[in-house]
Order: structure tokens, then C-alpha cells, then sequence
């Protein structure tokens, strides 16, 4: 069961801190099948294709907060994750389509292990399916071929990649 915006820790922050930039701490997962495709969601709030991803609530870690956000978006279970990547620095502040503005820490996320059956609609999601990498589909969250990019960089040297 997700919870919605406004009761989630960014929409009390956000609530009680008006306009300025708050500083933003998430998740996103890279979850791939047994023919190396990759799990995309097309998010409901802006209609870009992109990896399961979100804010970590009070009270859990980064890892949980990955796995809560496959199981929210997609509906699968992710019983293994191990990082690979963190992005933060102030190059990732952004202002989205409710006109917040945020200083965006992510860990990415390689899901090892998961099981369940893919819901392709969620509260969250209006479709969702696994994509090889040459056939992506659009509109693609910019975020997507970089997670990538790093993911292999880390995959052929075991170092975590901080940017």
C-alpha cells in the first residue's frame, strides 16, 4: 500500500518549507529479466518511461526504500539489491512540474534477485514491461541511459560510481 503525496516525509517538508530547495533522497532500481531486458515504468505524473524510483520515507534505508518502490511501481518483489551508484552534488538540482525545487541524492540500485508477477498499472504507473536496450521506448527519462552507463562501468569493475 503506498501512501499518497502529501502524506509522504517530501510532502510534509514541502508543506512546512514553502518555496525553498529541499534536498531530496531516493531510489531507483535497475531490474532486469533472464534475456537482460530492463524493467521501464511510464510514470503517471509526467508520462516518461523511466526505472522504478522514489523518495525514501522516515524510518527506512536507502535499500528498503528501493525495494518499496519496485513493489509500489511494478508490483514485483525485489529480494536482493546491492548499490552501484550515487548521484548528488548540486549539477542534480531540478525544479519539477509543480514548480519544486529539489537537490536530488539517488542511489541506484542493481535488483540481484525478485519474483512476482508485473502490474503494468499502479497508482503510480500507466503501463510498465521489460525493453532491451537498443529498442527503448519514448518518451525516456534522461536518467535511464545514465543509470545505465554507469551500471555497466560498475559491472566491469566493482567500483562504486559516485557523481
Amino acid at each position: 500500500m503506498s501512501i499518497s503525496w502529501a502524506d509522504s516525509y517530501v510532502g510534509q517538508l514541502r508543506a512546512l518549507a514553502g518555496d525553498r530547495t529541499l534536498m531530496f533522497v531516493g531510489a531507483r532500481a535497475v531490474v532486469r529479466d533472464n534475456a537482460a531486458r530492463i524493467l521501464l515504468i511510464r510514470r503517471s505524473d509526467n508520462g516518461q518511461w523511466a526505472m522504478p524510483a522514489g523518495a525514501m520515507e522516515l524510518g527506512e534505508s536507502i535499500a528498503d526504500c528501493a525495494v518499496r518502490e519496485v513493489r509500489e511501481e511494478t508490483g514485483l518483489r525485489a529480494l536482493r539489491v546491492s548499490a552501484f551508484a550515487l548521484y548528488t552534488g548540486p549539477d542534480r538540482t531540478h525544479t519539477n512540474m509543480y514548480g519544486h525545487t529539489y537537490q536530488i541524492f539517488t542511489a541506484a540500485f542493481r535488483v540481484e534477485e525478485w519474483d512476482g508477477q508485473l502490474a503494468r498499472v499502479t497508482d503510480e504507473t500507466t503501463d510498465a514491461g521489460f525493453f532491451h536496450r537498443g529498442a527503448m521506448p519514448h518518451p525516456l527519462s534522461a536518467s535511464v541511459l545514465e543509470t545505465l552507463a554507469d551500471l555497466d562501468v560498475f559491472e566491469q569493475t566493482n567500483r562504486l560510481i559516485l557523481k
